[in-house]
């Protein structure tokens, strides 16, 4: 008897919110038989990525599921979303049909895909995952500000700023350019950590980078006070770092 063949599980990652931006992978997955599925934060909530996804001008299917990722950092919470999610498309994969995951930037960085994929295995491990690169949003933002992240052997650092401002301090000295994600909660703290180490010329604010409604502002200590959309960064350029003591590990020869 032949055995059945299952359905795979993929993120389509759209990029962080120009159309132009989605990879030719994730367009022909878009066009498949594949489910399509998307996070929400409430149930009947609007969907971000599902969002880019229409900028293409495809409609979304009738079929198409919204899976609720509640915003929280209660692990309890995230949890049961999580396995509830998996529980509502593992049917779908095992009777044979792809189930397209819509993931705003990249499924790899940041994306609540990684922890869907990994409950989807806990309940059947034969499912096949496929994860398609997207452009990340501070490559996005980086693009649009004419803003080099990284040049010949500079380093780059990708954190979210919510892990602390300790945690920025640690980084500085060692990398030449800091990404911080997720500044909205502390940006006005940000913006006082930057002036204080005389940084705010040499960094820039983006918000929904590559989307329609993308802003920019260069002048970041103008946003203080300001109340900001979650999807907000922060680019900083390091000039005070001393470059060429140490490289791939090793000290600096005297002369």
């Amino acid at each position: 008897m032949k055995e059945a063949i299952q359905g795979k599980l993929i993120a389509a990652s759209l990029g962080p919110g120009d159309a132009g931006l989605i990879t030719r992978r994730a367009w022909e997955v878009m066009q498949s038989e594949a489910l399509w599925t998307y996070p929400v934060r409430r149930k009947g909530g609007q969907s971000y990525a599902l969002g880019i996804a229409e900028r293409t001008g495809l409609s979304r299917p009738d079929d198409a599921l919204a899976l609720v990722f509640p915003m929280t950092h209660d692990i309890e919470v995230l949890s049961r979303a999580w396995a509830r999610a998996a529980a509502q498309i593992v049917p779908v994969l095992q009777a044979g049909r792809d189930v397209m995951f819509l993931v705003e930037g990249d499924a790899s960085t940041f994306s609540t895909f990684t922890y869907l994929a990994r409950y989807v295995q806990n309940l059947d491990s034969s499912i096949a995952v496929e994860v398609i690169a997207g452009v990340p949003s501070y490559h996005a933002a980086a693009a649009s500000a004419s803003f080099p992240l990284a040049e010949t052997d500079d380093t780059v650092a990708v954190v979210p700023a919510g892990y602390g401002l300790h945690v920025l301090d640690t980084l500085l000295p060692h990398f030449d350019t800091l990404v911080l994600l997720k500044v909205k909660p502390l940006l006005d703290s940000v913006i006082d950590w930057l002036a204080e180490r005389d940084l705010l010329q040499d960094a820039v604010f983006m918000e929904k980078a590559g989307a329609p409604e993308e802003r920019m502002i260069r002048d970041v200590a103008s946003l203080k006070g300001e109340k900001v959309n979650y999807l907000s960064l922060i680019l900083v350029r390091n000039p005070n770092r001393q470059r060429g003591e140490v490289i791939r590990g090793c000290k600096k020869k005297e002369v």
